[in-house]
């Protein structure tokens, strides 16, 4: 039987403790790493993914000199080359190296070696980015973490680029909430929107999609003014919109939708409607197809929604795709879907019972139907 995957494991695990200590005692002579190895990794089968993080820190502080300022530095000649600056996306690094910037979080962010610290995370981040970190700094000295963000925003280094986007984000995931103005942010993203980095506008558009969820108004206008401007080439700006009104396109926004060039109410004909199944055993498929008759040249964007039953009985809605077209007047096309309900999915607990399914065009709900999901 092949053994579940464990990201815990995956990104913490005995080698890459290894790692990082023979790195620290390559620069740190007096260290004892065969303690430091033993001590973290026997804790780690009682630890979840971020624990061992934590732990790893801890560790960190009791077998580093006391002086922050002489432990950072010992941290900072350990650091493994940055990453390949000549790259275009996916360039995350070691999830081990996350540990050193939740130190200087936890004794660095104080007044006296501020700057000290920022010039720190500001090398940590070539080698995996540490905006999880820079959330304390943001709530505690605002101010002066945007300024440092801000020299991020125009470093040559595109880690640190994304970084001063990354960081601000208001929701981002697994991270601890920031206590600053969301549209502040904009500032800084309108430095960066225009990076030839997939990796940096990846993160421009999560930041917007962010803040769409707070003030659609803002990002739509920002989106509208960013692309006026022409910084940003054309494949790239629509990748951008597109990305960053995901949530809104989901929920059917119209002024979205037209700026991705989406007619909320197209003249079609939907036929030919039929869904194969009363009841979908779990592991099996549910089936439907339909038809769509254009009566004037138009785009549309096909997707539809399953409203899954949860643990309190109540349905939570999840919007999937289906195919973006552009048809002339008098074109037909005969589309078919396969939605599958796998046992022991990673990402939903399923649950027996009625659900509800949608199809969506261009944000508009044209039929719907329910079906059961059983054993």
């Amino acid at each position: 039987m092949k053994e579940k995957f464990s990201l815990k494991d995956e990104l913490f695990n005995t080698a890459k403790v290894q790692k990082i200590a023979r790195e620290i005692k390559a620069v740190y002579p007096d260290f004892d790493q065969k303690e430091f190895e033993f001590n973290i990794v026997e804790q780690f089968p009682n630890l979840e993914l971020k624990e061992r993080m934590y732990h790893i820190r801890d560790m960190l502080a009791g077998y580093l000199p006391r002086d922050y300022k002489e432990a950072v530095d010992i941290l900072l000649k350990a650091l493994p080359s940055e990453l390949n600056t000549n790259k275009y996306d996916n360039d995350f690094g070691d999830f081990i190296y996350a540990s050193y910037s939740e130190y200087i979080a936890t004794f660095g962010c104080n007044r006296e070696v501020l700057y000290f610290s920022f010039q720190a995370l500001r090398e940590i981040t070539k080698r995996f980015s540490v905006e999880f970190a820079m959330r304390d700094f943001i709530n505690t000295y605002p101010e002066e973490t945007f300024q440092m963000l801000e020299l991020c925003s125009l470093s040559d280094n595109y880690h640190e680029r994304r970084l001063a986007s990354e960081a601000l984000r208001p929701k981002l995931p697994w991270a601890k909430k920031i206590n600053t103005e969301y549209d502040k942010a904009i500032l800084i993203l309108d430095n960066i929107f225009y990076d030839k980095a997939r990796y940096v506008t990846r993160s421009v558009a999560n930041h917007l999609n962010d803040i769409s969820k707070i003030d659609e108004a803002l990002v739509i206008a920002t989106l509208k003014r960013w692309k006026a401007s022409e910084k940003q080439n054309n494949k790239e700006m629509e990748y951008i919109i597109t990305h960053a009104l995901r949530t809104l396109i989901k929920q059917g926004n119209e002024k979205a939708l037209l700026l991705l060039g989406y007619k909320k109410d197209p003249n079609i004909l939907l036929s030919d409607l039929a869904f194969y199944q009363d009841e979908v055993p779990l592991g099996e498929s549910l089936i439907f197809d339909f038809a769509i008759e254009a009566k004037e040249d138009c785009d549309l964007l096909v997707d539809y929604i399953i409203h899954f039953k949860t643990k309190s009985g109540k349905t939570s809605p999840k919007v999937h795709k289906i195919k973006k077209l552009s048809l002339k007047a008098g074109d037909s096309i005969k589309i078919s879907k396969k939605h599958p309900f796998k046992a022991n999915m990673s990402t939903r607990k399923l649950y027996f019972g009625e659900h509800k399914i949608e199809l969506q065009i261009n944000g508009v709900c044209y039929a719907a139907n329910t079906f059961v999901l059983n054993g």
